[in-house]
């Protein structure tokens, strides 16, 4: 697995040399654009808008616009110039409870590993952070950056997820009015919910949706026509109390245990 980041984790006097890794992948089914007369592939070109030539990746270089049409150019080489030691570390500002972060701050994870000689300040960290059930918050500069970073400890090492900013979240003015509910509602979703309480397994979660896509595509690389799935029955439940009875009922018959068959019992000396 490549390495997506090389940094290290710096709090009071302890530095630790760690590896980061991109925790998750993109596994979803992705389609290219074709032209509609003769299906073939769109190809976008990047051309100068000077010469008209197209160019290649290895001719691009980064420039910021700083007048119309006027652009300097900044090269990798500057913005390592002025990177501090401390810009390059992920700086430890302060810890906090995990649960007192909405999860609207945060954006990819990554697995933190140790390098050469961080083994142990690594697992102090961790196994402090798992003690207390605290996360560290930090920053760093990754990119033309400075990223705003939570450190999780977890049982078999850490995780490191970058965050937005305040000014980067959109104020959620969209409201409703909340209706009154009664007390008996309210039991009765109390009721539905604990119904439904099981530990989270992630393993047992698949994307169905897109099985049924590589299913379509293979129908029609072969050739054959698409079948149009069945739509489920609507349910004839009406009245939210009546709906949250039915769902009640309906995860008792999930949850009864089938009879086990009685085994027979063999006489003695046959």
């Amino acid at each position: 697995m490549a390495i997506a980041h090389k940094t290290v984790i710096s709090f009071g006097l302890v530095a630790i040399p760690i590896s980061m890794y991109t925790a998750t992948q993109d596994n979803d089914i992705h389609f290219n654009q074709l032209h509609k007369d003769d299906n073939s592939r769109i190809k976008y070109k990047k051309t100068c808008s000077h010469c008209g030539e197209e160019i290649t990746s290895k001719e691009l270089i980064k420039g910021y616009e700083y007048d119309k049409d006027h652009y300097v150019v900044v090269t990798d080489e500057d913005l390592e110039k002025i990177k501090t030691e401390k810009e390059k570390s992920i700086q430890i500002m302060h810890f906090a409870q995990l649960n007192q972060i909405s999860p609207i701050y945060y954006d990819k994870t990554y697995q933190a590993t140790p390098e050469a000689g961080g083994d142990k300040a690594f697992e102090l960290l961790r196994a402090a952070l798992m003690s207390e059930q605290k996360i560290a918050i930090g920053k760093t500069v990754m990119g033309t950056k400075e990223t705003l970073l939570a450190i999780i400890p977890r049982e078999d090492g850490i995780l490191i997820s970058t965050m937005y900013y305040e000014n980067e979240i959109k104020d959620l003015t969209k409201s409703y009015n909340k209706p009154d509910l009664t007390e008996a509602e309210l039991t009765m979703a109390n009721a539905l919910i604990n119904s439904m309480v099981t530990p989270f397994n992630p393993a047992e979660y698949k994307d169905e949706y897109q099985v049924k896509l590589r299913e379509l595509l293979e129908t029609k690389i072969a050739g054959k026509d698409i079948v149009a799935a069945k739509s489920e029955a609507p349910s004839n439940v009406i009245n939210l109390m009546d709906a949250l009875k039915a769902s009640i009922e309906q995860n008792k018959v999930k949850e009864t245990p089938t009879p086990k068959a009685k085994r027979k019992r063999t006489p003695k000396g046959a």
